[in-house]
């Protein structure tokens, strides 16, 4: 008896994180996205739509990462580094959305977090500098200091960033005022801390509570000007949990939020009701991983 009861009491709870079954379906569901040409496509073609959706890197990427997320292998590897390279841009380190398409920042973060999980040893030089010294945003640098974050290679400027960042801090360590704190604060610690760069004891534990004070009722975590929690709020929210140690006030509740975004294909829309799509189902791999661990 005793044996038993260790044993339910080590076994992970199936409201905490994806079962078996529920990431097989996902890591099924993700495959088929997966073109000829080695790139992902970011949702189930639209038997109405009069052209054909191509691959496009930022579903390649995070189609791969969200796979190994799940415990899964990436279907021909070759192939989707082959795509990925593809759109990989020589003269300047930059990648585009698609071969032979306008770069920018954003694409050249995804890029590198791509080419992290498929050719590690890519050189990358290029890349981190076009990032350095074309990011100009808050956001175009939080995505920046991801791509670098998989490069593990930091260019000397995110410390000018981060500067201008500190500039803006509640006294308590939190960020933005109102309904907008907790996705600002999740943001911008996240950046903090995806940099290498340390958060306080004092401010940390400030942040932990006004990151629990913000669950919603519904589990998530959402944008000011919204009622109900978003996937991708909830992520940039996780992601700043996740780099502090800490987790959410109401585990259970957050897992159920997603589980409301699972679809019968096995994938995960952005929100409940809406077809999945690549996006969502890796929220809610990455996510599910981390309250796993």
């Amino acid at each position: 008896m005793r044996r038993l009861v260790l044993l339910v009491l080590l076994a992970p709870s199936p409201l905490l994180a994806q079962s078996g079954d529920e990431k097989k379906a996902a890591i099924q569901f993700l495959t088929t996205l997966q073109r000829p040409d080695g790139g992902f496509v970011p949702a189930p073609a639209d038997p109405a739509a009069s052209a054909a959706v191509k691959s496009s890197l930022r579903a390649t990427s995070g189609a791969v990462r969200a796979i190994k997320y799940l415990g899964g292998e990436s279907p021909n590897k070759d192939k989707a580094l082959a795509f990925v390279k593809s759109c990989y841009q020589t003269e300047t380190g930059a990648f585009a959305d698609t071969p032979g398409g306008k770069a920018d920042t954003a694409t050249t973060a995804i890029g590198l977090m791509a080419v992290a999980e498929l050719d590690p040893g890519f050189a990358v030089d290029k890349s981190v500098k076009y990032l350095a010294d074309n990011s100009r945003t808050f956001e175009e640098r939080r995505l920046a200091v991801a791509g670098m974050e998989a490069a593990k290679q930091f260019a000397p400027r995110v410390k000018e960033w981060l500067a201008e960042i500190e500039k803006t801090r509640n006294p308590d360590g939190t960020y933005g005022k109102g309904e907008g704190l907790v996705r600002d604060t999740g943001s911008v610690v996240a950046m903090i801390l995806r940099s290498g760069n340390p958060v306080s004891d004092d401010h940390r534990k400030a942040v932990i509570a006004a990151l629990q004070a913000g669950q919603r009722p519904d589990g998530g975590f959402g944008k000011a000007d919204s009622k109900t929690s978003d996937a991708e709020t909830t992520y940039r929210v996780m992601r700043a949990f996740h780099l502090m140690t800490a987790k959410p006030k109401d585990v259970k509740r957050l897992a159920e939020f997603f589980a409301r975004h699972r679809n019968p294909d096995g994938g995960y829309g952005t929100a409940p009701g809406q077809p999945s799509t690549v996006s969502g189902t890796y929220y809610a791999a990455i996510i599910s991983y981390w309250l796993s661990e």
